[in-house]
């Protein structure tokens, strides 16, 4: 048995708790503006109008319950690490095992777009770089950055988020001087006015039809703000930082999605805006900015690595976990001496190169994008109802934790199934779009191969005579007494 092999077996790999606060705040603000704000905004604008506005509010509101409700799960028991720890304890074990291999796949695939966007947006710069040279390097640094201790992520998702937060603080503060100063457009004759949001066929130009197509493409650009509960295992103090990160997440969707929108739309009436452009780069270009273009497309290269950053990051966490439940083959526990599981990460990044091949797949690669944005909507719906799922197991199962805790759900009886009644309606909305419909048909094999795997792997562990998954301890902590030390109390293995 090699050092390697015995390392999985006689230690107790833990991650470290490298990140700091500023880390988290920041990385929950790079979750909470996804680059479908960027690429997908315009599109969404075609088809709903001003009505966007409306659907990044309510989708908000649904996404902030969640974040709450996954807050007090992982307040309520410092043992849990992933999502799949929750919902293996509080639904069951193939519950765990189904949405970890889920939300893995869900990043890998997401992670695939972002390099492959990240080469459409440096041949802006020079079209003469090949494609495969851009996507080459990016995939090669994401993997040797995962490669580095916690730290040196949060590091560098700080770095990201900022650049994102700083350019969009920059585009609504020049977008605020345009409506102050009456701009006119020079090409069209409008003059920028907030009244540019109802004047032109009001702010559901589309009605019903083009509300509900809103819904469908607006989840796409959510995905990513429940990575705050991934690094929350590594985290400092968790009981403080991560309810500061949820809470602020109703604040950053206001600013960044409603009034970034408020303001692109009252400068540029919607229907003056091309469904294949940036309306951030396309309202300052018409003021004369033609430098907006280059900058604009370099924050969103930008975000689109932290996208892929971080997905490598969070999936190569589930896989770690999964190998440690003895989900996933027993190497992929290892840790080095930094507390990184490399061989996760490796597993994870070798399908970032997939990326290379599908760049040559001609005029599909287009089509692809969108089936790729759906299948990953469909996905992460998934995940997020499995939080949802497991909240409402918690409250029945351990009513003492919940009137114990210091971080409550708001209205946590009847927001759960809101939230859930509103993933049935985006199911709907997913169905309703020909662009968007298939991702969700095929969903159900995806999860006919995971139901063969999960028994496969729960005969495999019988006869090894393992237990079905990893036993997770119980934190006792006093949650309003941060002085009280903490203390688990291990519980007998689940078979």
């Amino acid at each position: 048995m090699s050092t390697e092999e015995r390392s999985v077996t006689t230690q107790s790999p833990e991650l470290t708790r490298g990140l700091k606060n500023r880390h988290l705040q920041l990385i929950a603000i790079g979750g909470a503006i996804g680059t479908g704000l960027f690429m997908g905004s315009g599109k969404m604008i075609s088809v709903t109008g001003p009505a966007v506005i409306f659907v990044y509010m309510v989708i908000g509101l649904m996404v902030f319950l969640i974040m709450r409700a996954l807050g007090e799960l992982l307040l309520s028991n410092l043992h849990y690490k992933t999502f799949g720890d929750i919902a293996k304890d509080l639904i069951g074990p193939w519950a765990g095992f189904f949405v970890s291999w889920t939300y893995w796949l869900g990043w890998v695939v997401a992670c695939v777009a972002d390099i492959i966007a990240i080469t459409s947006y440096v041949s802006f710069f020079n079209a003469s770089i090949p494609p495969w040279i851009p996507a080459l390097i990016a995939a090669v640094a994401l993997t040797l950055l995962n490669l580095q201790p916690v730290k040196f992520f949060g590091e560098t998702e700080f770095w990201f988020a900022l650049i994102k937060v700083v350019a969009i603080l920059a585009l609504i503060g020049a977008r605020v001087v345009l409506i102050a100063t009456g701009f006119t457009n020079p090409d069209s004759g409008t003059r920028a006015t907030f009244a540019n949001l109802w004047d032109h066929g009001g702010m559901f130009p589309f009605g019903a039809s083009g509300f509900i197509l809103g819904f469908q493409m607006g989840i796409f650009a959510f995905i990513g703000v429940e990575l705050v509960g991934t690094v929350a295992a590594e985290t400092e103090n968790p009981r403080k930082t991560l309810p500061k990160a949820i809470n602020s997440i109703v604040a950053r969707i206001l600013v960044f999605y409603v009034g970034s929108l408020v303001i692109i739309m009252s400068i540029t009436p919607w229907d003056q805006l091309a469904p294949d452009k940036s309306p951030f780069v396309t309202t300052l270009a018409y003021a004369g900015f033609g430098i907006a273009a280059a900058a604009i497309n370099l924050v969103v290269l930008t975000s689109a690595a932290s996208s892929a950053n971080s997905g490598i990051y969070s999936g190569s966490r589930m896989l770690y976990n999964l190998a440690l439940d003895g989900h996933a083959h027993r190497k992929l526990t290892f840790l080095t001496p930094q507390g990184v599981p490399r061989k996760s990460v490796f597993l994870t990044c070798v399908f970032l190169f997939t990326a290379i091949p599908l760049l040559y797949a001609g005029d599909g690669v287009v089509t692809a994008f969108t089936f790729v944005s759906s299948v990953c909507a469909t996905l992460i719906l998934f995940t997020w109802g499995t939080i949802v799922v497991s909240y409402i197991r918690y409250r029945r199962r351990y009513p003492e934790r919940h009137a114990q805790s210091g971080f409550k759900l708001p209205l946590g009886r009847v927001a759960p199934w809101v939230v859930l009644a509103f993933f049935a309606f985006i199911i709907g909305a997913l169905l309703y779009g020909e662009d968007t419909r298939a991702a969700v048909i095929a969903a159900p094999v995806w999860f006919g191969l995971l139901a063969v795997a999960w028994v496969a792997r729960k005969r495999r562990l019988a006869r090894e005579g393992r237990p079905i998954t990893r036993s997770i301890p119980v934190t006792v902590h006093p949650l309003d007494d941060e002085r009280s030390p903490a203390r688990s109390v291990p519980p007998s293995d689940i078979r």
